[in-house]
């Protein structure tokens, strides 16, 4: 079944050799689905960056990081302690461990295809114990005249949501963890509603419940309640196993358009979206029943973790999203979609 995007001729826009590793020793091993953002006349992308060692025969190496250093792990493949089923997270000992360490790096563009990395401003690592795995998968909103950055703060001792502000992208506070784990897919809503903040989040339980899409309210951004599942995961559809929200919802006459991912039982990753009342975003009015995109392009169905299409930015111009997009977990992409076109797929 054909999908409405439009994807960019372009694709794929950025791959891992297009950039430099952060340090000697690590090699790029994906790109990531990236924060997107307006800012100083130019379109830019908050990427994910995942490294990793270049990897030995027979060896199984990653990074983590280590009051303030990087230490770097070695096992054995044939380590019967071992569990490395999964690319993205092995399990030695009891321990779950990311394969590759991620940090966020940005970049820049005059017309939204060729992007490049910009001088003077920081890349973003993960900070203290909570981020020991790193940071990844950012959402980027602005509020007035601050920008932000929520993102996925990786540890030992779990996934949460971490939260940072910036009005310059050269200065960035931050302010901890903002929702602890399980946790992630984080996206607050670009203006207040009737005096309120409010953003999506996805806590998770391995027991009771699912990878669900919930929302929650806040007087200050710092301080988060009042939290309600507003979107579950359907039985035999194609978000079957687990749903997240993607960038912050974009208001329309209709309401708020929020596209989400999705993911089945095989681990195939599709997008959709939710219409969420104007007054009310924690009544959901519509949905779609089939994706609006899904992976078709040899670049999204091989790669690092094939399959897969996912993202959290766009950036918004009249009735056009222009949407960047990680593909099969490795590569960064683009595509638009009308506003006009999503919105009468949907079913009340």
């Amino acid at each position: 079944m054909k999908d409405i995007a439009k994807r960019f001729d372009q694709n794929p826009i950025l791959r891992p050799a297009d950039l430099p590793p952060s340090r000697e020793g690590l090699e790029i091993a994906c790109l990531l689905n990236p924060g997107v953002f307006d800012f100083d006349g130019k379109t830019w992308l908050l990427i994910r960056v995942a490294e990793r060692p270049k990897q030995k025969d027979g060896i199984i190496s990653f990074p983590v990081l280590k009051d303030g250093g990087i230490e770097i792990i070695e096992i054995e493949k044939n380590d019967p302690a071992l569990d490395a089923s999964d690319p993205r997270v092995i399990n030695y000992k009891g321990a779950d461990y990311l394969t590759t360490l991620s940090h966020l790096r940005l970049v820049c563009s005059d017309d939204g295809i060729r992007f490049y990395e910009p001088s003077g401003y920081p890349t973003l690592h993960g900070e203290g114990i909570l981020q020991g795995f790193g940071i990844e998968d950012c959402r980027v909103t602005k509020i007035n005249d601050t920008y932000y950055l929520t993102f996925t703060a990786v540890s030992e001792n779990g996934v949460g949501v971490g939260l940072r502000t910036t009005k310059d992208w050269k200065k960035f506070n931050s302010h901890g963890m903002m929702l602890p784990p399980h946790n992630k897919d984080c996206a607050i809503f670009e203006e207040k509603i009737n005096g309120k903040y409010y953003t999506l989040h996805r806590p998770s339980s391995v027991d009771i419940g699912g990878n669900y899409i919930w929302i929650a309210e806040s007087p200050d951004t710092l301080h988060w309640g009042n939290h309600k599942c507003i979107a579950r995961t359907r039985k035999g559809m194609w978000d079957s196993k687990r749903v997240g929200a993607g960038a912050a919802p974009i208001k329309t006459e209709k309401g708020w358009l929020e596209i989400y991912h999705g993911a089945n039982e095989k681990h195939q990753y599709c997008l959709g979206a939710l219409l969420l009342d104007l007054n009310d975003p924690s009544k959901v009015l519509a949905r779609s029943e089939e994706p609006i995109m899904h992976a078709a392009e040899p670049y999204e169905l091989t790669g690092f973790f094939g399959d897969v299409v996912f993202t959290n930015g766009h950036v918004v111009k009249g009735d056009t999203i222009t949407m960047y997009y990680g593909a099969a977990d490795e590569v960064v992409c683009g595509a638009t979609f009308s506003i006009k076109e999503i919105l009468s797929t949907l079913k009340m």
